[in-house]
């Protein structure tokens, strides 16, 4: 079964045969996002036209664009005569994808701190009441990706940083986020059983509330950065 996981990315129907050019492209550019980041087409595998063609039972030129646009969101590498493959993951990409991330929401979190009002605290409240109702895994036993706790995970992250401003900031923010999908899951694997995230999300959210931006920056970073400690082990 599909992984709810989509939903982040996806929420138009399945295409159809009615559906015009422009449409079909965005959707199945936009289920080809949605299983690179689950992790469902894994990094570095070879994108063959004709098996995605069966697969996503369209024609070649709508997998083309679609890949083309992927390319361009750097989840697909585009090989010199030889087609297109899945993007690699790496330590060093993850690195700096972190580092860009905690610098973009440390402002845009300061921002929401001086500036949010009572319909943001709301948000924050619901979304991280929501989010803590739903395990972060489908298994008892290992990590198993829940695609409804990753959409409620997306919603209360973007509405701590949803009171900065900034529409830029958050497109920014909200692709980075898009981005850091496919390492989350891979740390999440590496974590399970010794990480406890729904304390430090209620953390996270204790401090914003108290509108102490300096203690919120800290958890919000050092949430990042545990994230990126058990993905160093499993890189190792």
């Amino acid at each position: 079964m599909v992984d709810k996981i989509e939903a982040l990315l996806r929420t138009a129907a399945q295409p159809d045969a009615q559906a015009g050019p422009e449409s079909l492209t965005s959707r199945i550019y936009a289920q080809l996002r949605a299983d690179i980041l689950a992790g469902r087409l894994e990094p570095v595998r070879k994108l063959r036209i004709e098996e995605l063609r069966k697969s996503y039972g369209v024609g070649a030129s709508p997998i083309r664009e679609a890949l083309s646009h992927l390319a361009s969101d750097h989840l697909v590498e585009r090989l010199d005569q030889r087609g297109f493959r899945v993007a690699d993951v790496s330590g060093k990409e993850f690195n700096e994808l972190r580092k860009t991330r905690c610098w973009l929401e440390e402002r845009a979190l300061r921002e929401s701190i001086a500036h949010g009002g009572p319909d943001w605290e709301e948000r924050i409240v619901l979304a991280a009441y929501r989010l803590s109702c739903l395990p972060w895994s489908k298994s008892d036993n290992q990590y198993v990706v829940n695609g409804d706790w990753e959409i409620l995970h997306k919603a209360f992250h973007m509405a701590l940083i949803s009171a900065c401003g900034s529409a830029i900031l958050l497109r920014f923010c909200d692709q980075l986020y898009d981005q850091n999908i496919r390492y989350r899951v891979l740390s999440n694997q590496a974590a399970f059983h010794m990480r406890d995230s729904s304390a430090e999300h209620e953390a996270i959210k204790a401090a914003t509330l108290a509108r102490d931006a300096d203690l919120a920056v800290e958890r919000l970073l050092a949430h990042y950065a545990r994230t990126g400690s058990y993905l160093t082990r499993r890189f190792d």
